[in-house]
């Protein structure tokens, strides 16, 4: 937090953009009008789509990138936050971010997204076409003393019979056991599915050697889904990192992490639909899974028995990472049978771990119930994944899906990697 004796100086004023999406310019001006009654320094109202009819812009002319938004307008606000250091107004700014999700949502619209950076810098790019409202030292002043985010419970205990991926599984003997999967799959590495194939040719595999062991394997995720975007070719990788997450050649720390790239993978609908919980809604619309993310999940599920079938021969941290896949992915019904399993990993009551643990339990056995109370005590220690909880819009099972991956792997990356 900022220093508060005489002689210390403040940091730069803070300043967050948010956009807004309403169905009509008179919900837009109320919108408008609440946010500056708020504090907010700048407001301006435009149709959607405002630049796309002016010949001045570069975005004249050019088709739609939202086509369903025609008729809608936007509110752009610019709020100021002085005083603080960004870390210290984290709490606060998630809380403000929820808030103005409101408004927009009680509104019939919903939050685009918002910018943030110094209050100087975008003031100045701020557009101001539209501007509604303008108090040139307007600020949101944060409540004293500033909200602070709990501490979380101690940490279970640490994963046992887990090196860690570095320093001692050298990155050049990984991608060799990798090229060796890809081989007895495929023939050769270069005819492995095109997502990979490609970064396991010779000449880039050796060519270039990896500095490190968890670089190489950033590089294998980013391959199969570009920036988190599953594609035909995505669905044709699962196979291979399948098969990867249970060879025995692969060092447990690598299975580990190729465990939770399918984690991560087989997650990625239900976090699209969070996050377009209330614009879907607002639209009148119902959410469907992209094709490609839908394909993706399923060839997930078909891995998922040979996967399961190590349970008994693996690790805690690769069982409670399998386990989160299971009830991410499996058919309905089809992990209930893990659940009594869950009481051999190391989550003493009490444990971030345990509330994890909890939640996944509640997934595999499709307990509504248990699924509540497992988010409830998890956002009370984790108020970060509030912002994920806080539309009315979501299903309390697309929310937990959603956070699982980060509440795993963060609990195993400190033993995965140094």
């Amino acid at each position: 937090m900022a220093r508060t004796d005489s002689t210390a100086v403040s940091p730069p004023a803070w300043g967050v953009q948010h956009t807004l999406c309403l169905p009509t310019e008179d919900a837009a001006r109320q919108a408008a009008a609440e946010l500056a009654a708020g504090g907010h320094r700048l407001v301006a109202i435009r149709a959607h789509d405002h630049f796309r009819s002016d010949p001045s812009s570069f975005w004249y002319g050019k088709p739609s990138l939202d086509p369903e938004l025609a008729g809608w307008w936007q509110v752009f606000s610019l709020a100021v936050h002085s005083g603080h250091d960004r870390r210290a107004l984290e709490p606060f700014l998630r809380h403000e971010q929820i808030r103005i999700a409101g408004v927009a949502r009680s509104r019939g619209g919903f939050h685009q997204g918002c910018a943030e950076g110094h209050a100087a810098t975008l003031q100045q790019v701020f557009t101001r076409d539209g501007l509604v409202h303008e108090r040139a030292t307007a600020e949101v002043a944060p409540p004293v003393p500033l909200p602070a985010d709990p501490a979380p419970p101690a940490l279970g205990p640490r994963w046992a019979g887990l090196a860690s991926a570095e320093p001692k599984n050298r990155p050049e003997d990984v991608v060799r056991a990798v090229v060796a999967v890809a081989e007895r799959m495929y023939g050769s590495a270069e005819d492995a599915p095109d997502a990979v194939g490609w970064l396991l040719g010779e000449d880039f595999a050796f060519g270039e050697p990896y500095e490190t062991t968890g670089a190489f394997l950033g590089d294998l995720a980013d391959a199969v889904a570009h920036q988190g975007d599953c594609t035909d070719d995505t669905v044709d990788a699962v196979p291979f990192l399948a098969e990867l997450a249970s060879d025995g050649a692969i060092p447990p720390a690598v299975r580990v992490i190729v465990l939770g790239d399918l984690l991560q993978l087989a997650s990625t609908g239900a976090s699209l639909a969070v996050f377009t919980a209330d614009r879907v809604a607002a639209l009148g619309d119902v959410w469907q899974e992209p094709a490609g993310v839908q394909m993706t999940r399923r060839a997930i599920g078909r891995a998922l028995p040979r996967l399961l079938a190590r349970w008994d021969e693996e690790g805690d941290a690769a069982r409670f990472v399998l386990a989160a896949l299971a009830a991410t992915a499996a058919p309905e019904g089809a992990g209930t049978h893990l659940v009594r399993r869950l009481k051999d990993l190391p989550a003493p009551a009490g444990s971030p771990r345990a509330d994890t643990v909890a939640l996944i339990a509640a997934l595999l056995d499709d307990d509504k119930r248990g699924l509540s109370a497992a988010l409830h005590r998890l956002t009370s220690w984790r108020p970060a994944l509030a912002a994920r909880t806080a539309t009315p819009h979501a299903a309390a099972r697309q929310v937990a899906v959603a956070v699982l991956p980060a509440l795993v792997m963060e609990d195993v990356g400190p033993a995965v990697y140094p």
